[in-house]
């Protein structure tokens, strides 16, 4: 067993180009980040279960526990999740388009950049206890009456290094689909801008309900490509967005770190709350749903081979999102008491309906082709693509009902919000899906290195969707029995539900540690080392095509 952990099964990362090692980076450094903000989680599962709580006094403090809250999302949403998101886009890109990626050194760049970020947005909160909360609403993030300023421009510094690592992961997704070589050598721009936001689609359902032949017999980008496409989109505002306020938050800062503050009133509060929330909510709620829709699209084909059911309708929602995941904003505000009546009833509640009927759709298309391809393999990357829109299943309904007025005067602001919507999307929902990803291209990334352990696999599956799900349910509970998010409790008053929640908190934890452990004894700590050295081929070598992935979960 030693010798496994040292060397690893047949993993050789000797034999890996530039774009399978910077794709291993990434991943590497996404799954560091998640038992990082794992760690954060249960902290502040713990600190809140009151007398109960095993930790030392030193979490206990309500500047601990809110610095660790402000960049608890930031560590989960930006270090894990976009590294995670991104590294499989731009492996996913060049493989499904079969062109080269636009720049391995701007994908190297993408991944330090919002590693360094992250990093520095941490310490931020833990060495100088930088902590107005991750909404950053005005003028919390600019008062240093509160937080000391140095504190505040290293999280804003950290904040601006990811969102520049992720406008470099945009124009690479773009250099490398506008590229005009191999299978786009003859389409114009035209053509691939409009396969990409999905309008082919709709404008091949259009030409089949007046009786005409079809607008695009052979769209000029996969279906996957498109929601790729699409939600860089959405990733491309929230980043200008949120680039812009933090701009704004650190000019704010120097000038109060050099003796001359400026005037915060002089920004007007709600304004600035809905230009964040409107560039914040594409990453909730355009960004997410849309690349998760893509992914179960591909992951259904990939395990199927089969054709996706309804993809004219399924390219044509990718297109209604865009429009959705623009409108949606006001329903964060639906609390605000100084938010336009209209706009929380049209933006708030009408148009966020709409988001029910993307993502179902999503779901049962997704279902409808793997059960067309009966019978197949229970594989792991089938159980996790279940599982995540299982996930999905839960969070997407919790949220519609958040998106009422009458409801939200209940639910705003409680543990329900932020647990049984937030939680089960992003740890259920977004992540299973992202394990789903992970086992599908793990033999392509890795030239066909075999998992470690199976039963490890199976024990990890289980403990994490029965976990993910109990911490987001029983978090639900206590926020419909009045326990608020944004508080510090520390008398032990909600503390049944909260050690439930610390229970199934745990099991996410210890799953992701099994995982780890099994990725390790995969590829060795030689070639995890390995995985951050010059690639000796730099050729991109993909080795498996999309029909032997397929093949391999066909039942004989």
């Amino acid at each position: 067993m030693i010798n496994t952990l040292i060397n690893g099964t047949n993993f050789d990362h000797k034999s890996l180009n530039a774009l399978q090692k910077v794709t291993l980076r990434a991943v590497v450094m996404s799954f560091l980040f998640y038992g990082l903000v794992a760690i954060e989680g249960m902290i502040m599962r713990l600190v809140v279960t009151g007398p109960s709580n095993p930790l030392p006094e030193m979490f206990s403090h309500a500047e601990h526990y809110f610095s660790i809250m402000t960049v608890h999302p930031i560590v989960g949403i930006f270090g894990s999740t976009y590294q995670l998101v991104f590294a499989a886009f731009m492996f996913l890109v060049p493989f499904l388009t079969k062109k080269p990626l636009y720049s391995i050194k701007l994908a190297n760049a993408v991944w330090l950049l919002i590693t360094i970020g992250t990093a520095l947005a941490w310490i931020a909160a833990f060495v100088w206890q930088y902590a107005p909360l991750y909404t950053l609403y005005w003028p919390l993030p600019a008062d240093t009456t509160q937080f000391s300023a140095i504190g505040g421009i290293v999280f804003i510094v950290g904040v601006a290094l990811i969102m520049l690592g992720t406008l470099g992961f945009i124009y690479n997704i773009y250099a490398t689909i506008f590229q005009k070589i191999g299978v786009h050598a003859n389409k114009t721009t035209k053509e691939l801008l409009i396969s990409g936001f999905g309008i082919d689609g709709m404008l091949n359902l259009w030409y089949k309900l007046t009786g005409r032949q079809p607008y695009s017999k052979e769209p000029a980008l996969a279906l996957p490509v498109v929601a790729i496409f699409r939600g860089t989109v959405d990733t491309f505002l929230d980043a200008l967005v949120i680039l812009s306020a933090g701009v704004l938050v650190l000019v704010y800062l120097i000038f109060d770190a050099s003796g001359a503050p400026l005037n915060v009133a002089a920004i007007d509060a709600l304004l600035y709350k809905n230009f964040f929330w409107w560039g914040l909510d594409l990453v909730a709620d355009g960004l997410v749903l849309i690349y998760v829709a893509g992914s179960w699209y591909l992951l259904a084909t990939l395990i199927t081979g089969q054709k996706l059911f309804m993809e004219n309708v399924a390219r044509a929602a990718l297109m209604l999102e865009l429009l959705v995941s623009w409108m949606v904003w006001s329903h964060h505000l639906l609390a605000d008491q100084g938010q336009p009546e209209m706009m929380k009833l049209i933006s708030g509640e009408m148009v966020t309906a709409f988001e029910l009927l993307t993502q179902g759709l999503a779901l049962f298309i997704t279902l409808v082709t793997l059960w067309k391809a009966r019978p197949l393999k229970m594989t792991m990357e089938l159980k996790y693509l279940l599982g995540g829109m299982a996930g999905f299943g839960l969070a997407v309904p919790a949220a519609i009902i958040q998106a009422d007025m009458g409801m939200n005067r209940i639910l705003h602001n409680t543990q329900w919000i932020i647990m049984a919507h937030v939680h089960i999307a992003l740890i259920v929902g977004l992540y299973m899906t992202l394990y789903s990803a992970v086992y599908v291209l793990w033999p392509i990334v890795t030239n066909n290195t075999k998992m470690y352990s199976k039963t490890m696999s199976n024990i990890h599956f289980w403990l994490y969707l029965v976990g993910g799900i109990g911490m987001g349910a029983f978090g639900g509970m206590a926020g419909l029995n009045g326990m608020l998010r944004r508080h510090l409790y520390v008398h032990g008053e909600f503390n049944t539900l909260m050690i439930l929640a610390a229970i199934c908190g745990s099991m996410v934890l210890i799953a992701w540690l099994i995982f780890l452990l099994n990725i390790v004894m995969s590829v060795g700590v030689k070639g995890l080392i390995g995985i951050f050295l010059p690639a000796e081929d730099p050729t991109a070598s993909y080795g498996i095509e999309p029909e032997t992935i397929a093949d391999n979960h066909k039942v004989d």
